[in-house]
């Protein structure tokens, strides 16, 4: 049986590293005693399938993860009281600031996390310059027909246009804090980050604080997240000139 969790990473554990990330839910769900199904060979390992990596100091209220347990699949059975028994079960074993939201049965035959999810959606608090100028920013960027970056891979510096990936942005709201904007930035075929896209900005735009809210599918003309407290279909973003 295949499980997909949806979880928060929230307050001091946003330092902690993917790797880290995946360490403390396998000492986590042997603390909940579940079933986990193992690989063979000489050094097995937990069959766990994370879904797209976070940035370190990043929050999240849209994380998600696919376990493998040993009971065989029996979906029929799979119900509300079981779905919260399993939240339950697992977020008690976890430490401070991660949160158990959701646990669905997943379909071995669907497409990984990494694959499906085409886009994300963000919040993003900057310094605050005032929301007249992080405003103008935004519809000078969301003007350009091309947003060249430079970006490391393999090594080696390369130009990209992402602007086909910045699908929506919009200034949200204004605190003493800073300027808060929500961005839906695509994740094919390699992921936006939002300090990419601020650092794209002229002039550019430093992150106080930055909430991976929604991770999205495409389904037609709409868009689903993996795994939805609110199971209703969000209209599919499109890229605003």
């Amino acid at each position: 049986m295949r499980l997909r969790v949806r979880f928060s990473k929230t307050g001091k554990v946003r330092f902690v590293g993917h790797r880290d990330v995946a360490r403390i839910w396998e000492r986590s769900l042997r603390k909940a005693s579940l079933s986990v199904a193992y690989s063979e060979g000489f050094s097995p390992r937990p069959k766990l399938s994370f879904g797209l990596a976070l940035s370190t100091g990043y929050e999240s209220n849209a994380e998600y993860l696919e376990i493998e347990l040993l009971e065989p699949a029996d979906d029929s059975i799979w119900g509300v009281v079981e779905a919260e028994a399993m939240c339950a079960r697992i977020d008690a074993s976890l430490p401070a600031g991660f949160d158990v939201m959701a646990v669905a049965p997943a379909d071995r035959r669907a497409d990984s996390l990494q694959q499906a999810v085409t886009s994300c959606t963000w919040e993003i608090l900057v310094d605050p310059a005032g929301a007249d100028e992080v405003a103008a920013g935004v519809e000078s960027l969301l003007s350009r027909n091309e947003i060249v970056v430079e970006r490391e891979r393999k090594g080696k510096v390369v130009t990209e246009d992402i602007r086909h990936q910045v699908l929506a942005l919009d200034v949200t709201g204004e605190t003493d804090d800073g300027v808060r904007l929500t961005a839906d930035l695509g994740t094919q075929p390699r992921a936006l980050r939002p300090d990419e896209m601020l650092a794209a900005m002229d002039p550019p735009l430093l992150a106080r604080s930055v909430c991976r809210m929604n991770q999205w599918m495409s389904q037609g003309d709409d868009r689903i997240e993996p795994l939805s407290v609110d199971a209703a279909p969000a209209p599919l973003a499109k890229v605003r000139a």
